[in-house]
């Protein structure tokens, strides 16, 4: 199967449990990876016959700056969700993390997987 990916869209968002998580927008990364068949655009070199990375990645970044959600997991959904709404699209990989979350780790976050 044929890949489409995003990789390390950085993104500023409220998300969060705790007071201090809800006042500011904080970074948030996020990766993509949908799973398609881009044979065809592959011979017509046309993107309506793919799936447009730039209109994915701009319906996430506007998705994640304007929700506030308080987990990773949901966010992660909605981005499933929002990716396997393209025509193309036959199953996608979300991976969201949260740079700096926790004291002594580079990133912490989930990865989830979702199919049609």
């Amino acid at each position: 199967m044929d890949k489409i990916f995003i990789t390390d869209l950085l993104i500023r968002g409220v998300i969060g449990i705790s007071e201090r998580e809800r006042e500011q927008p904080q970074d948030i990364l996020v990766n993509i990876a949908i799973s398609t068949d881009i044979t065809l655009a592959g011979k017509t070199d046309n993107v309506e016959d793919s799936i447009n990375y730039r209109t994915v990645a701009k319906k996430v970044l506007a998705h994640t700056e304007s929700i506030k959600r308080y987990t990773v997991e949901a966010l992660a959904e909605d981005i499933a969700v929002l990716c396997l709404a393209e025509p193309k699209a036959i199953s996608v990989v979300v991976k969201v993390e949260k740079p700096g979350a926790v004291r002594f780790s580079r990133s912490v976050g989930v990865e989830i997987e979702r199919n049609k």
